[in-house]
């Protein structure tokens, strides 16, 4: 559990860095991102070769997604009825403009983040459990959920662009492209290689994006390096013809000492990922975005105008941290519904421990909140969705100990039952 403290702990120092990036010059904030996307490029490269899929039974993944969409789903729908109902004006309760503000705040709740979950499960010594394989498959497809569900957001608020149904369509024709050709490319996954591999999946993503700005400045297409990165590690093969996981795996497998340098490099950049999650966090005031020169004092102004001028008034910072337990607590309980599932593959515990494994939030859930903010959407709403996004960063230690301490106890069950036998 040393590496899970610190994971947590080198989240914790990145996310109170961020609050004073505020003044932080854009080719810092630049690196910063690409510095994340790289990292993450890495990890789900490695989550992609490690996913196996028996193209016989595809009906069994049918079911996954359909799980995955749920728990992706809830917490959303949660959060932006909440949004709603407690945090607006009756007066705007049916009205089209709140309900879309509402919905894209919201969905900050959404994704699980599979680079620090992945890291942390690894990290913590799960990573051959019924647990760890079945979060590898939920975690990968709620987030392709929250991706998915994006487009029609954007569209809500900017109207139907040909941008959008790129991404759409890119994003289907990747998930075909893995399914199709999975386990084909005999290239070497040791770890020089998956830099380059990630190097070059952050490179084409950043040029998409620059060449889309050049069309049309308006909306440039933002393609995220999860999809791309979990893709190509799953077309990756060994160049011997074998898909030995376990001479690549991430950490958390049994490896020889041959994979030393495997291992270490595998930490390393699970690490410098966590401190770069935290930093990558928008400002805990959830008023200016991530390219705004303004002090937390200017910020906290603005939010006060701009709730009198829509005539909610402020709340003042208790009732917001009221509101922050709230969202996390009913977000959380979204999450919960994995745990009603699976009751022919894993006991009452294990599917407890699957549902906390999809509590921790990160760079999927963070990116939402900044295309609010690049949006103009602000105020006490996106304050409360960024701190409780913190506060499950904050937390997601918490909840790894949890799941391990609940997977223990149901192996310890099993061991008990078959004694007993």
């Amino acid at each position: 559990m040393k590496k899970v403290l610190i994971y947590s702990f080198l989240l914790v120092l990145g996310l109170i860095g961020s609050q004073f990036l505020g003044s932080a010059p854009h080719a810092f904030r630049q690196a910063l991102q690409l510095g994340t996307m790289f990292a993450l490029a890495f990890i789900m490269i490695h989550v992609g070769y490690e996913f196996e899929i028996d193209k016989r039974n595809l009906k069994s993944y049918a079911w996954d997604g359909l799980v995955a969409v749920t728990a992706a789903s809830f917490p959303w729908l949660l959060c932006a009825v909440y949004f709603v109902f407690v945090l607006s004006p009756s007066s705007t309760w049916w009205t089209g403009s709140a309900w879309t503000a509402a919905l894209l705040e919201g969905l900050f709740a959404a994704s699980t983040s599979a680079g620090v979950l992945f890291a942390m499960l690894a990290a913590a010594g799960l990573g051959a459990t019924w647990v760890f394989r079945k979060a590898r498959v939920l975690a990968i497809f709620d987030d392709l959920s929250t991706l998915l569900l994006i487009i029609p957001l954007k569209a809500m608020i900017i109207g139907p662009k040909w941008q959008l149904a790129v991404v759409a369509f890119v994003v289907v024709g990747l998930l075909w492209v893995a399914l199709r050709y999975l386990n084909t490319l005999r290239w070497s996954a040791s770890w020089p290689w998956v830099f380059f591999y990630a190097a070059c999946i952050v490179g084409l993503s950043e040029a998409i994006y620059a060449v889309s700005g050049k069309i049309d400045p308006s909306e440039p297409i933002h393609l995220e390096v999860l999809l791309p990165a979990f893709v190509m590690g799953c077309l990756l093969r060994s160049p011997d013809g074998t898909n030995n996981h376990a001479d690549h795996s991430i950490e958390g497998t049994e490896e020889g000492p041959e994979h030393a340098n495997e291992q270490f490099v595998s930490t390393i950049v699970s690490a410098g990922f966590m401190v770069l999650v935290g930093l990558s966090m928008p400002s805990i005031t959830g008023g200016a975005s991530h390219d705004t020169v303004a002090t937390s004092q200017t910020v906290v102004e603005t939010t006060r105008t701009t709730l009198h001028a829509r005539g909610i008034p402020f709340p003042g910072w208790p009732m917001i941290g009221v509101h922050v337990l709230m969202i996390t607590l009913i977000s959380n309980l979204g999450k919960m519904f994995p745990a009603l599932c699976y009751r022919r593959e894993a006991s009452l515990k294990e599917r407890l421990a699957l549902s906390v494994a999809m509590f921790p939030r990160g760079e999927v859930g963070a990116g939402v909140l900044l295309i609010a903010l690049g949006y103009g959407l602000g105020g006490t709403t996106l304050t409360i969705a960024v701190l409780s996004l913190a506060l499950n960063l904050l937390c997601t230690g918490v909840f790894i100990v949890g799941v391990k301490k609940l997977t223990r106890s149901a192996e310890m069950d099993r061991m008990t039952n078959g004694a007993t036998v």
